[in-house]
């Protein structure tokens, strides 16, 4: 029976975008696979940089991959999904964005493969998580076991992690450096390291170059002392940090006062100037010589704590206020009532020094740092800031490390390994997720190759000689691109955290499957002033 006179439904908006099916998966693949490609030429020690121009006309020069993918402003829905993988592998280890890209890509370039070969997205999702739940068990059998003692292994993991960024021409001084740091942090938590970065404060000044960043075993604030006749070098340094200011209070509410008197004036003016003498006095009384403050300081206070030789800071920020609690081992305090001895911190050394042409305080020599700041020297402003992300970068897969206490051989090694045995794991499976298995074996080759053609070198010969090695039980072979040769690179020095590869396998599993699962994708109309709906731009053209 036909519907004849009945008036048709519209469910969606007339301005709104709908692809189904085939077409909705074709794109959204492509689009992951773009994003995939705009960074691919960045993996590696040879990797090239991209540089990015915000809206603002800012010069970003980098081939950190989160980096990348936050400053294109990328929008089309498919894609933001494999920026969320770079944002997740930053959050989770802070290395391996690139790796997880890269790796998501390649996932969903095979899986389209098996597609036009009319295999259900179901099959492919299904044999796409056996393979990465195999690769996770055969990664834990690969990794070796690291312990903080093993200095010298950790330290090539933090050259590794530098190597090919703009930090490398100094990377032996600030491995060190690093090292240093995260001894300090770490806490034990049974057989394993707790490491909280927080701590590791990461302060940034233009001038000299990269070999002239240190570790100071303290805190650098980007302070002034308040008043030009406080001292500006205390040693044996009591610190006092309030979270209060050193001025009279204003009434909470709209108050109003009525002067009819000139004396009056005076009167109140003397009042005032009691109170914040009685601040002043109390401080001086606790045996406190440095004052650093969350918030402002009066001129009188200011006057008075210069005649008493106090050096005072205000205005510092509150997660500065907590590393500096944790160097000098003080109370963030909110009053001035009732302070014991036992409140204040202690450092040998409080100074203001110039640093290029710019004071910073620097408060040192503290008994047992809990906190400690890196000062990051360069060049240029872009030197500095790509620096402070390769320290970023090995102080992430540091921590990693030691929480895990396992790494692996870098270089594609690993990429190689698992490839091999997912192949021989896809052989004892039956049906079509046999095909899935052996397409995610193949798309973990993606490293080693990209490796290689990054460095100009002949991807097929280097991957040929990787397999080859592989095969004969040489587990820890990967390329070495800067002799072009395939080596061993837990010999070489080329050493990654095992949870860098495992972190970069779960997201990029996830996302591609959870973008093989789409098969309808509806882009609402927007509003414009007007009120007249306009189609969603998917933010890409076939």
């Amino acid at each position: 029976m036909e519907n004849k006179g009945l008036q048709p439904i519209y469910l969606l908006s007339p301005e709104a975008q709908r692809t189904i099916g085939r077409d909705a998966q074709r794109l959204n693949i492509l689009a992951a696979k773009l994003v995939a490609e705009t960074v691919r030429t960045t993996l590696g020690p040879k990797g090239m940089d991209k540089m990015l121009v915000d809206s603002l006309g800012d010069v970003i020069v980098t081939n950190d991959g989160v980096t990348i993918l936050e400053t294109m402003e990328i929008q089309h829905p498919a894609a933001k999904m494999i920026v969320e993988i770079a944002k997740t592998q930053e959050n989770e280890v802070g290395d391996g964005t690139t790796t997880a890209v890269v790796l998501a890509g390649e996932l969903l370039k095979n899986a389209e493969k098996l597609l036009d070969q009319d295999v259900h997205p179901t099959i492919i999702t299904r044999g796409y998580q056996k393979a990465f739940e195999r690769a996770l068990k055969e990664l834990n059998k690969i990794a070796k076991d690291i312990s903080l003692k093993d200095e010298e292994v950790l330290k090539k993991i933090v050259m590794t992690a530098m190597t090919g960024k703009g930090a490398e021409t100094a990377k032996e001084k600030l491995a060190e450096m690093i090292i240093k740091a995260v001894k300090h942090v770490a806490e034990k938590k049974g057989d394993a390291y707790e490491v909280d970065l927080n701590n590791i404060k990461i302060e940034k000044k233009v001038g000299g170059g990269i070999e002239d960043s240190v570790l100071v075993e303290g805190v650098v604030l980007d302070k002034e002392v308040v008043h030009p006749q406080m001292p500006k070098k205390v040693e044996n340094a009591k610190i006092l940090l309030l979270n209060m200011p050193l001025e009279v209070k204003e009434t909470e509410i709209d108050a109003k006062i009525q002067i009819t008197d000139p004396m009056q004036i005076e009167a109140f003016l003397k009042q005032e100037e009691k109170i914040i003498r009685e601040m002043v006095e109390k401080i001086k009384n606790t045996g406190a010589n440095v004052v650093i403050t969350q918030k402002g300081i009066d001129d009188l206070a200011q006057h008075f704590l210069a005649k008493e030789g106090i050096l005072a800071i205000r205005r510092v920020k509150k997660s500065d206020m907590e590393k500096l609690a944790k160097a000098t081992g003080a109370k963030i305090l909110n009053t001035l009532e009732g302070i014991k001895e036992e409140d204040l911190g202690k450092a040998g050394l409080v100074e203001e020094k110039k640093v290029g042409d710019e004071t910073m305080i620097f408060v040192t020599k503290c008994e047992n740092p809990k906190a400690v700041t890196i000062l990051v020297r360069g060049g240029t402003e872009h030197v500095v800031d790509e620096t402070e992300r390769a320290i970023k970068d090995a102080l992430g897969d540091l921590a990693a490390t030691l929480k895990d206490g396992k790494a692996v051989a870098g270089g594609g090694s690993v990429e190689t390994e698992l490839a091999l045995r997912l192949k021989d794991f896809a052989e004892t499976l039956s049906g079509k997720e046999q095909l899935a298995v052996q397409a995610y074996a193949e798309a973990l080759e993606i490293i080693p190759r990209t490796l290689a053609e990054n460095s100009g070198l002949d991807a097929i010969e280097i991957l040929t000689e990787l397999k080859a090695a592989h095969e004969k039980g040489n587990k820890d072979h990967g390329v070495e691109v800067f002799e072009g040769k395939i080596k061993n690179m837990w010999e070489e020095g080329v050493i990654e955290p095992l949870r860098v590869k495992t972190q970069a396998l779960k997201s990029a599993t996830e996302v591609a499957n959870m973008i093989l699962r789409i098969d309808d994708v509806i882009a609402a109309g927007k509003v414009d002033k007007g009120g007249q709906g306009q189609g969603d731009d998917l933010g890409m053209e076939e």
